[in-house]
């Protein structure tokens, strides 16, 4: 049997394994509610999800009322602004999250601790 046959053979099989593995790992993840975020604006806004949430410092002069629907879409849609975060802050990290919406955008910042997350100002 010549090289390029059993390449072609291993090639088949590799592929049918590979289809078989994604449909495996899709139907895993989909029972079991996991997700693989790799990238470090999905992980932080995993994490942030994964705590319970408080609105007890958000600025009072905020004419905008934020509510639990609003905060999720942040928390699952928004991108996290690195540049104007500050990871390293001391206890918590403060983290910019940018929305972009129909009309307008929108940007809160939260300060993750380590128990919990508190929503500190909307824009």
């Amino acid at each position: 049997m010549s090289f390029l046959k059993r390449l072609g053979y291993y090639l088949i099989g590799l592929s049918i394994g590979l289809i078989f593995l994604a449909l495996f790992l899709k139907k895993k993840s989909e029972e079991t509610g996991t997700s693989f975020c790799y990238f470090p604006n999905c992980r932080v806004l995993k994490e942030l999800r994964s705590k319970p949430l408080s609105l007890t410092k958000i600025n009072a002069t905020t004419t905008v009322v934020l509510d639990s629907i609003q905060i999720k879409k942040f928390l699952e849609d928004g991108k996290v602004d690195f540049k104007a975060s500050d990871t390293k802050a001391d206890p918590c990290g403060l983290y910019v999250i940018n929305l972009k919406g129909e009309v307008n955008p929108a940007q809160i910042t939260v300060e993750n601790c380590r128990d919990s997350v508190s929503v500190l100002c909307y824009k």
